[in-house]
């Protein structure tokens, strides 16, 4: 019988003020608000634990960002289990909005009508380039975690990042091979829960599993 498929889990950080009234956040290390951090611990227990879909004994490797907002939620989600081994990354940042960083897309567009992130970038951030390289690099890791369990028996079954929207947009499209910029079509809720892995038992194939579980839709 073939062991299970690999998987990445990818949640994105609870509620901020900044998620709730639209503020591109990437740099500022703001906290959850109160909201947030209650929706995360309601559904902790749901999501991780033995014999729930994140089952701390599967994980061989969580990567978090070091912003507080996704720290605390990573803390958060394993308040009532041993809290697993995690790597602080850099590589699991936000996109970095440069000169954006805290406007509405209403104030991005009062200086630049036809701004789109997937298409342009942020100046004094990262670009689209920057940014797809810098995803690719994550994908190229957790491919290789895969690789050694699929194929070679080491390691454990899952993958966790705990992270950021754009940055969980941008890794969906990237992840199933689509281009960077078709992130936009997909909807990452704070606290939302991405599953990606892997269609007919095959590495060369990666898939879209599960999108926004356990979100609280706004």
């Amino acid at each position: 019988m073939p062991r299970p498929m690999p998987r990445l889990w990818v949640i994105r950080h609870g509620e901020t003020e900044w998620s709730l009234n639209g503020r591109h956040t990437g740099r500022t290390d703001i906290p959850l608000t109160a909201r947030g951090e209650q929706q995360i611990k309601e559904k902790a227990p749901i999501l991780v634990g033995e014999g729930k879909p994140i089952d701390p004994k599967n994980l061989c490797t969580v990567f978090v960002s070091p912003r507080q907002r996704a720290h605390k939620t990573f803390h958060l989600l394993f308040a009532h289990v041993e809290t697993p081994h995690h790597i602080l990354t850099e590589d699991a940042r936000e996109w970095d909005y440069g000169e954006y960083e805290g406007l509405l897309s209403s104030e991005i567009k009062e200086r630049r009508a036809d701004w789109d992130i997937w298409h342009h970038g942020c100046p004094g951030g990262e670009s689209v380039e920057e940014m797809e390289k810098r995803v690719d690099g994550v994908i190229a890791k957790v491919r290789e975690y895969h690789k050694q369990y699929h194929e070679q028996g080491l390691n454990t079954r899952d993958v966790l990042i705990v992270a950021h929207g754009h940055l969980s947009r941008v890794l969906i499209s990237r992840w199933i091979n689509f281009p960077l910029h078709l992130g936009t079509h997909f909807n990452v809720e704070p606290g939302g829960v991405t599953c990606l892995s892997y269609n007919h038992n095959s590495l060369a194939e990666p898939a879209l599993n599960a999108l926004n579980l356990y979100a609280t839709l706004i």
